[in-house]
């Protein structure tokens, strides 16, 4: 039987994997996934990491080590172990890189939670875990908030690899694509190669169904029988229309003559990438965000369990430009009912800047515990 995460290679998506370990490298785990399941890329996040450190026994030994030098602070500690982790990692994917021109074979670190609203301090951290990490394929997670849209810009056209993380609307998604490509015509206007530029927008899709669902549930029950019965049919189509259609976008983009003429110079697309793909709501299928996205120059990263559930019963078909005027009129419905989409996506940004430093805070002060014990029992 065919292995349906192999099969998404037919129609042209990298899948990659939404979490990182220390102990799924050196147990052979990643490579496997290579091997067998065609792995392309990994992404992470301090909550993966906390997760890792306060419940696995991965990182004692060098936790140990870290802990006594007076030079490093928590964020020093975690740093540390995340890039030695990155380049573990990226080393092993080198091969996915080379093999595929420098389009796949990515691992993703984010800058700290707490610069995603300052420019100047994304550039400059960006910039340190980008030289610590020292791999090329290698890529630096930037929260797509307004604020740091010239952040990025600046990072690829100093020859940074971006993963713009935290995309929920399709202006912010155009945003960001427009960002890429002006860093690729100032490093042209500079005389500078852009062949070996690398970017993915990261754009999220199951937390858009969270919240519209939670609206629509609450209009189900309060409003109209007309009005409720309407909500009911849009539960779960929301977040998939709107992916499909930034996809749209993406298509307009690559086919307008700018890009074509940055083509030209040898600059490779910024691919839309699936993020926030595991069901949460148990009603629906486990694989639907990945079944239903399926279509090529994307990427989509999984967490461990969908990654799991798709390679068991995963259905492979191309799915993403299917039902595009369907999606239309999926957006349409919803504001028609009286739900705002762009509400809905200014809401979830802050949330995802909120829910991404609270586990970096949570993180820091696993460390520092990990730290007083250590203290403690040399003391």
């Amino acid at each position: 039987m065919a292995n349906p995460l192999r099969e998404l290679e037919r129609y042209g998506q990298s899948i990659w994997y939404d979490s990182l370990r220390r102990g799924l490298i050196a147990s052979g785990e990643l490579a496997r996934f290579v091997v067998e399941d065609g792995l392309k890329g990994l992404t992470t996040n301090p909550a993966i990491y906390e997760r890792a450190i306060d419940s696995t026994r991965d990182y004692d030994a060098e936790l140990v080590g870290l802990l006594r030098r007076p030079d490093l602070d928590a964020k020093g500690v975690y740093e540390q172990l995340a890039i030695h982790d990155i380049q573990a990692a990226a080393d092993l994917l080198g091969p996915v890189y080379d093999r595929t021109g420098g389009r796949d074979g990515f691992v993703s670190l984010e800058v700290s939670p707490a610069a995603a609203r300052d420019d100047r301090a994304t550039v400059a951290e960006a910039l340190r875990l980008w030289r610590a990490v020292d791999r090329r394929n290698a890529m630096i997670k930037v929260p797509g908030t307004p604020e740091a849209l010239r952040a990025i810009r600046r990072l690829l056209a100093e020859d940074v690899n971006v993963n713009v993380t935290l995309l929920f609307s399709r202006e912010a998604y155009r945003k960001v694509a427009e960002a890429h490509a002006a860093a690729l015509e100032d490093r042209i206007g500079r005389g500078e190669d852009v062949s070996r530029v690398a970017s993915v927008a990261s754009f999220f899709v199951s937390r858009i169904d969270t919240e519209v669902d939670r609206r629509l549930d609450a209009l189900a029950a309060g409003g109209a029988p007309d009005a409720a019965r309407r909500a009911r049919a849009l539960r779960g189509r929301v977040a998939i229309a709107n992916a499909k259609l930034a996809y749209q976008d993406w298509r307009a983009l690559v086919a307008s003559e700018r890009w074509r003429a940055l083509r030209a110079r040898g600059a490779m697309p910024q691919r839309l990438l699936w993020a926030s793909t595991g069901t949460k709501d148990p009603a629906y299928r486990d694989v639907m965000y990945v079944e239903e996205l399926i279509g090529p120059y994307t990427v989509d990263t999984v967490p461990p369990a969908t990654f799991d559930a798709f390679r068991d019963h995963g259905r492979v078909a191309p799915s993403l430009e299917a039902g595009v005027e369907a999606a239309r009129d999926t957006i349409a419905e919803l504001a028609a009912l009286g739900i705002s989409l762009d509400e809905v996506t200014e809401r979830l940004l802050e949330d995802g800047v909120r829910l991404f430093a609270e586990p970096f805070a949570k993180l820091l002060r696993t460390i520092e515990a990990r730290r007083g014990a250590e203290t403690g029992a040399h003391a």
